[in-house]
């Protein structure tokens, strides 16, 4: 009875009401994601959404189009209040950027809020009275999400199967079904105390759907946290890492003048005492700094890799972010780069690299460049032309440890891109450079979604950030040794091992879309049927 009390004015809500109560529990919805992680809140805002189609019938198109209107106001609330932080970056350099500020924190959430409102219009087609409703709202919305992380560059930052990775013990579902399995499960748990308030005529036992989704979570926590009892995080031999964050401000990684100071620095914190452990590089095998770590071409700057080569020792290498001049791209006033990955020898000389496939829109390059820059737009990373996309993800060669995958800044968040097809490598790398965004959520968001790709591979994660947060974080999941947001220092630690690779790293997605097929078909099915009878009792 109070269920129905509550969902009664939603249902019946039109309008502005009906607006204004689809954006808050949108808002209200990203309390589930890092750094509050407050996921319980979804039992309460996932309901309403399904009280929003349940009372989009009245609507034009059998309450499609009122429907895509209530998900796009919801997609709205929740993308403008996980996503606010992406306003910091047009700050960094606010004489050029800071009037495009309001634009970009509105326009992104708007653009993405599409797919939340095709989710919500393809549940409200397929939609019927009753229990399965809730599967059907929680495939559509999975597929619409599968969508947003993938149509043109994709963007599937704070995917809804996020908010289960609050709990470690949750998240190790992943290693079962990936991001995508997860975002179902979230929405078929958490939208399930919808059905309390169903009438009872639709719903005999409404209190079975939400009994049954809270059993379904409490055995995946059981797994989880039987899965971590029974895997130790043990360590490969012989591999001693450093990581460097040297938290400089953005406006000097960018600026040229600031050369010196910047290399200074590096050596510096890369030597530094860290507790008890003598200053400098004995022991260290692995040096890692962050992405983009110069403000210049690295290659070009003899001084600079003579100085890397006097500050490793014989044993140790560095590996690091760094622009690539891209020669053949590049003419009069016109310079083209690739946003790399450098592994460098003792002596100075270069034993690999690799060129980020996957390009920031707006950050690292101008989708339809031509056009934009006759407006007087530009990439927020000051290379004219904008950085060029590498041609493949591989895995990198380095001496004394595993072979790596290299991941540069947000291609962590594609769980799909991770790991190429071929030989495991033994762990991920990830260099990033979330100084743009300052102390907000953004780069706690970005720590969440790279930890879980490691959990989705069963290989452990090394994170070095320019700013934070930096870590090393087993194949569970677990954090190792992190070093905190918007602090300079070093991180020591081993490096873990490998797992043998788990479900979801042998059959991707696969597995969830097949199980949402045919819960759409099902759907379909039901629906015809449900219409059917619907033409039967009134003729």
């Amino acid at each position: 009875m109070i269920a129905a009390r509550i969902a009664q004015p939603i249902v019946l809500a039109w309008g502005l009401r009906r607006a204004l109560i689809a954006f808050l529990a949108g808002g209200a919805s990203t309390l589930a994601m890092p750094p509050l992680d407050l996921w319980p809140a979804l039992f309460v805002t996932f309901p309403v959404m399904v009280w929003l189609i349940d009372g989009s019938g009245v609507g034009r198109f059998n309450g499609v189009a009122a429907a895509a209107g209530a998900g796009w106001c919801f997609g709205f609330g929740y993308f403008l209040s996980g996503l606010y932080w992406i306003g910091n970056a047009f700050l960094v350099d606010a004489q050029i950027f800071g009037w495009l500020m309001p634009f970009a924190v509105l326009a992104l959430p708007a653009g993405l809020a599409l797919f939340t409102a095709f989710g919500f219009a393809l549940a409200r087609l397929l939609w019927t009275a009753g229990p399965p409703r809730i599967l059907t709202l929680a495939a559509a919305l999975t597929l619409a999400e599968w969508l947003r992380g993938s149509i043109l560059t994709g963007f599937p930052w704070n995917a809804l199967g996020y908010a289960l990775t609050g709990s470690l013990a949750l998240a190790q579902t992943a290693a079962l079904v990936g991001l995508w399995g997860l975002t179902f499960i979230a929405v078929a748990v958490f939208a399930s105390p919808a059905v309390l308030a169903d009438d009872r005529a639709d719903t005999r036992r409404p209190w079975l759907p939400p009994a049954v989704a809270l059993a379904g979570l409490a055995l995946l926590a059981v797994y989880g946290s039987v899965r971590l009892a029974t895997t130790p995080t043990d360590y490969v031999e012989g591999v001693r890492l450093r990581v460097m964050q040297p938290n400089i401000p953005q406006d000097q990684r960018f600026n040229y003048r600031a050369k010196s100071e910047v290399m200074r620095r590096y050596l510096a914190l890369s030597q530094r005492a860290n507790g008890s452990e003598a200053p400098g590089l004995a022991g260290v095998t692995h040096l890692i700094w962050p992405e983009s770590a110069f403000p210049f071409f690295l290659t070009r700057e003899p001084d600079a890799l003579a100085a890397i080569a006097g500050l490793l020792s014989p044993g140790t290498v560095l590996i690091t972010g760094a622009a690539r001049y891209a020669d053949a791209a590049s003419g009069p006033g016109r310079i083209r780069a690739y946003n790399s990955i450098y592994v460098i020898d003792h002596d100075g000389s270069i034993l690999s690299v690799y060129d980020k496939v996957r390009l920031v829109p707006f950050g690292e390059f101008l989708p339809l460049r031509g056009v934009l820059e006759r407006l007087g737009l530009q990439q927020l990373v000051r290379v004219p032309g904008g950085f060029l996309p590498g041609e493949r993800r591989r895995p990198i060669e380095s001496p004394r440890a595993p072979s790596f995958i290299p991941l540069v800044c947000y291609e962590a968040i594609f769980p799909h891109a991770v790991a190429p097809q071929g030989d495991r490598a033994g762990f991920i790398l990830n260099v990033t450079n979330d100084g743009w965004f300052g102390s907000s959520s953004g780069p706690f968001q970005h720590l969440t979604q790279a930890r879980l790709r490691a959990i989705e591979q069963g290989l452990p994660l090394v994170r070095a950030a320019n700013t934070g947060i930096s870590a090393v974080i087993d194949p569970l999941g677990r954090i190792v040794k992190a070093l905190p947001l918007g602090r300079e220092g070093i991180l020591n630690s081993r490096l873990p091992n490998r797992i043998a690779g788990p479900l979801y790293s042998r059959t991707g997605d696969r597995t969830v879309a097949v199980l949402i097929g045919l819960i759409l078909i099902g759907s379909a099915l039901r629906r015809r049927r449900y219409g059917e009878d619907e033409d039967t009792r009134n003729g």
